[in-house]
């Protein structure tokens, strides 16, 4: 059920070798994505449960969802990148219905992640669920 953005970054982890490469690369996803107005930057926005500050912006057009989202940390800037890839111009009602665990797990994210930085990435899954539900 995963968009086609996710499946080119799974194939692309498929074709690195090694964990230190994928980490770049998640860094690299970060660093591409645009930035966020920092206007943007504010508590309503801000995801709690994550060690470093991470902002998560709804954007609904046409019954799908996107997001803006930024991080003060490079490699959750990443995985916010990641999850943008997963989510974004999904239909709003089956934004809900991935099963986001199982996704990253394909990328070896659940077993590469720090316990910090896991828990974030889930805080923020569910900040996506939630925002996704409030718009449906």
């Amino acid at each position: 059920m995963a968009t086609q953005a996710f499946e080119d970054i799974a194939d692309t982890f498929d074709f690195l070798d090694d964990w230190e490469e994928r980490y770049r690369h998640v860094i690299e996803l970060g660093k591409a994505m645009p930035l966020m107005d920092p206007a943007l930057q504010v508590p309503a926005t801000k995801v709690e449960g994550c060690a470093s500050q991470v902002w998560i912006m709804p954007m609904i057009e046409g019954g799908r969802f996107d997001f803006q989202g930024d991080s003060d940390a490079m490699i959750v800037r990443g995985l916010i990148a990641v999850l943008h890839a997963l989510y974004s111009g999904v239909p709003v009602a089956e934004v809900g219905k991935i099963d986001a665990q199982a996704e990253l797990a394909r990328l070896g994210l659940d077993e590469h992640l720090s316990s910090q930085r896991s828990n974030g990435l889930r805080a923020m899954v569910q900040r996506i669920r939630l925002l996704s539900a409030d718009a449906a």
